[in-house]
């Protein structure tokens, strides 16, 4: 059956860097919209980045345009997340999804998707 398996996380210092990975199987993430959300208890799902199924193209929000990349492996069918300059407010649980509602650099992405992964907990701090 689909499944997205997430690996990666944990805890890092202000200033550090994660990288968190997606495994996809029973489905390819090459002609998907396929992205990473994050979650804090309290707020509303954040959408961070994704990548277009339709042309490649990469979209990312405000929060972390500079300092997160999204990239994908089609040979192991995975997605990535680079997390570079973390801050405190960067501390959530973070999820991969693929199917997403759509995916554009100008439209953001949807914050509704067909599959997502267990999550993975991501604390920045001293």
């Amino acid at each position: 059956q689909a499944q997205l398996v997430q690996s990666g996380g944990g805890l890092v210092q202000p200033g550090g860097s994660l990288t968190l990975s997606c495994a996809a199987s029973g489905f390819t993430l090459d002609d998907r919209h396929i992205g990473w959300f994050r979650h804090t208890p309290g707020k509303v799902r954040e959408g961070l980045s994704c990548i277009s199924g339709s042309d490649g193209t990469t979209y990312y929000s405000d929060s972390v345009k500079g300092r997160f990349t999204i990239s994908r492996d089609n040979a192991k069918n995975t997605l990535y997340l680079q997390m570079n300059s973390l801050k405190s407010e960067d501390t959530a649980d973070y999820y991969c999804a693929a199917d997403l509602q759509k995916c554009t650099v100008l439209g953001g992405m949807g914050l509704l998707a067909g599959s997502l992964g267990q999550g993975t907990q991501v604390t920045v701090s001293s």
